[in-house]
């Protein structure tokens, strides 16, 4: 039978605000999943769609927490009761491989809103199985929905997309919620040192909470030079006989076309002859494209690649964060700095905007 839900849409009018409506989910079909939420984060990677230009009124959220209440007849694995976690990428690999297609909730009013693949500034949500995985019950089910994209896209970056290893050194550019995850896994792995670059005192001392070695702060003083200082490494040499100055992994979890630039300088050459460059990883969404100085690139034999959620099998590696967070080595509690009810989805998304979140923010639902 449908099921009443509260939920967020961004009308298609460009400039409109988000708005609250009341909405029928259908009952379940196919591989569908009906879910009541617990809590959702709230990714900055969302303001570029309430911005952007849209064909039709969307709905929000990739990541969240909470109760299956209904399955459609094709679904396996899960069963109304379990405890899951919502996210925007499939579970696993046989799902992935089973072609999905754009969600379409009809809204009662005529217009229909749409979303790439999940929603989830809801109360309840309807989402294909793919992206609901099962998780242990007894979780903490607010801090922790934070890890279907925040957690997944900065500590995958540095787990899969990068492979950063011991003693690697690694620089982050942007620590809010998914550059603290990318900090904290760069820590656990033993990277050293971590930089952490920002354009505030606040947030910087904030990394360190979450194991950056070092604060950069970008307002203050040119980030690149600042990260080469802090890295010369007097033993090593590249073709032109310099020092190495330079990180072994650099982070953009911003996007912007400045700090796409900087991730990229801030690498280190290659030991000429010994060994190849930095890698520089762009996690953050982009929204402008960038050009490289090809001949840094070329002479130091450094990379520039990018990583899409992480490079992350969530099936896989939601238990090993929901550990993580058990343990005490990712404080997600920390981490979310602020809470908001649904109806303030408005006054969450300006303070998203405008810079006043330290971490991660999450809707919470009743």
């Amino acid at each position: 039978m449908p099921v009443d839900a509260r939920v967020v849409v961004i009308p298609q009018e460009a400039g409109a605000g988000p708005e609250v409506l009341d909405v029928a989910l259908p009952e379940p079909s196919g591989h569908e999943v009906v879910v009541k939420q617990y809590a959702s984060g709230i990714c900055h990677s969302q303001l570029h769609a309430i911005h952007n230009p849209r064909a039709a009124p969307q709905v929000l959220g990739h990541e969240s927490t909470g109760e299956v209440v209904a399955v459609g007849p094709d679904v396996t694995g899960l069963a109304p009761g379990d405890t899951v976690m919502v996210t925007w990428v499939p579970k696993d690999q046989a799902s992935a491989r089973r072609r999905g297609g754009p969600l379409r909730l009809e809204l009662g009013d005529g217009r229909t809103a749409t979303s790439i693949n999940v929603f989830t500034w809801a109360t309840h949500t309807i989402a294909d199985e793919m992206f609901v995985v099962k998780v242990p019950e007894g979780i903490d089910v607010e801090a922790t929905c934070i890890i279907g994209c925040a957690v997944i896209t900065g500590a995958g970056a540095v787990l899969h997309t990068a492979g950063v290893k011991a003693a690697d050194s690694v620089a982050v550019f942007g620590v809010g919620g998914v550059g603290l995850a990318a900090v904290a896994a760069a820590r656990l792995v033993g990277a050293d040192p971590i930089i952490a670059v920002d354009l505030a005192e606040e947030k910087l001392a904030f990394a360190k909470r979450f194991g950056a070695t070092h604060g950069v702060n970008a307002s203050d003083c040119d980030p690149v030079e600042a990260i080469r200082a802090l890295t010369t490494d007097e033993q090593r040499f590249d073709i032109l006989r310099q020092p190495l100055r330079g990180v072994d992994f650099a982070f953009d979890c911003i996007g912007h076309q400045s700090t796409m630039e900087q991730i990229h300088q801030a690498t280190r050459s290659g030991e000429f002859g010994q060994s190849r460059g930095g890698t520089a990883v762009l996690v953050g969404v982009p929204q402008r494209s960038l050009e490289l100085d090809t001949l840094h690139l070329f002479i130091g034999e450094r990379a520039f690649i990018s990583s899409l959620g992480g490079s992350c099998e969530p099936a896989v590696d939601f238990p090993r964060f929901l550990q993580w967070h058990a343990d005490g080595d990712l404080d997600l509690d920390a981490l979310v700095t602020q809470q908001y009810a649904i109806d303030d989805i408005g006054q969450a998304v300006d303070d998203l905007e405008n810079g006043r979140i330290a971490g991660r923010s999450i809707l919470v639902f009743d």
